[in-house]
């Protein structure tokens, strides 16, 4: 039989064990249920999808890649910004605008035998600086060129049925535009000094993000589709430079009159009877007096949309940072379905002419 103190030893170990066993199921207990850390592993290249390498943010106008897959089904390659990934890319698509003069931040390691090299340009000739030193460092063009190697443009659709039927959306204006600058009269270039010709002969409703009229990218289609007409008036004249400034008023509804190349350009892209060019008027006012009769003979005025019995025009992609997603994922559409090896041998000698 246990003495006393015996007895009281034992009971004081016993109890130190069942606090110390209590502890460490409180400590487990605490673990398992505890969140894991948060770990962030660089993006890694999906099975059988090129990695495509955007060098630049153009204009620093930043866009979900996954975009690309939401918004336009295009998920043929693995895009990232990551340059890292540099020596792997199969692909890498640099932005014109964003080069330095001194090609200071061009990639400065050696180019994989496998890797092409993307020219990334939208803008026109008028607008696009020349910067010496890159004329020979592409394999591939991206441009709203007909010709380049990734043509980018919104493009109609042949419809699969020809049954359905067009229904006019509610006009509420004659002849409307959109425009960068808050004041027409103030600006320069062709389409600027037509415009001022053009107002004194019939009214034009002008919208713009800093103007009275100010407007919002998500009401952009609903302020177009409002009116008859639209004034789709590129900002230079150059071959095949015909931007979303004509898809917009095709796909809501309302009748372009186009300024830029000649009619046969614009109808190497959309039929003929789909808009208006103001080439086929003496002046702005004779081009006046004739929108100003289709706004009283609707029977003449609607065969400007004949043309969807055949086809469809889709939305284009609006808001800030969608200016470049187009472009961007047609480069991964491009790298994803063409394999062939190809070099620029002068990608100005291409693009000026």
């Amino acid at each position: 039989m246990l003495s006393t103190p015996t007895f009281g030893v034992l009971r004081v170990i016993f109890t130190v064990f069942l606090i110390l066993g209590g502890l460490m199921i409180l400590f487990l207990m605490y673990y398992k249920s505890s969140p894991s850390p948060k770990c962030h592993p660089p993006p890694t290249q999906q099975p059988n999808k090129p990695i495509v390498l955007l060098w630049f943010w153009p204009e620093n106008k930043h866009f979900d890649f996954g975009d690309c897959k939401k918004l336009l089904n295009i998920d043929s390659c693995h895009l990232t910004d990551d340059r890292s990934l540099y020596s792997k890319a199969q692909a890498v698509l640099i932005f014109h605008g964003a080069i330095e003069d001194d090609l200071s931040n061009l990639p400065t390691s050696p180019r994989p035998g496998f890797q092409r090299w993307i020219w990334f340009n939208m803008d026109s000739p008028t607008h696009t600086r020349k910067i010496p030193g890159i004329q020979g460092l592409f394999n591939l063009t991206l441009s709203y060129r007909k010709d380049a190697d990734v043509h980018v443009r919104w493009r109609l659709t042949v419809k699969k049925r020809t049954d359905e039927h067009f229904v006019l959306p509610k006009k509420e204006r004659l002849l409307c535009w959109i425009v960068g600058n808050s004041d027409p009269q103030k600006g320069s270039g062709r389409r600027y000094s037509y415009y001022r010709q053009l107002v004194k002969h019939i009214k034009v409703d002008v919208f713009s993000r800093s103007s009275a009229r100010f407007f919002k990218y998500e009401d952009y289609f609903l302020t177009i589709s409002s009116c008859k007409f639209y004034l789709s008036f590129e900002n230079s004249i150059h071959k095949d430079y015909i931007t979303e400034k004509l898809n917009g008023p095709l796909a809501v509804g309302t009748v372009p009159i186009v300024l830029g190349p000649p009619r046969h350009n614009y109808e190497d892209f959309v039929p003929g009877d789909s808009f208006i060019h103001v080439n086929d008027f003496l002046d702005a006012q004779t081009l006046a007096k004739f929108l100003l009769r289709l706004d009283k003979d609707n029977e003449t005025y609607i065969r400007y949309f004949d043309w969807r019995k055949n086809y469809s025009a889709r939305r284009h992609l609006t808001g800030e940072k969608h200016v470049f997603t187009h472009a961007v994922c047609q480069a991964c559409a491009h790298v994803g379905s063409n394999k062939e090896y190809r070099v620029v041998p002068n990608v100005y000698k291409w693009f000026f002419g």
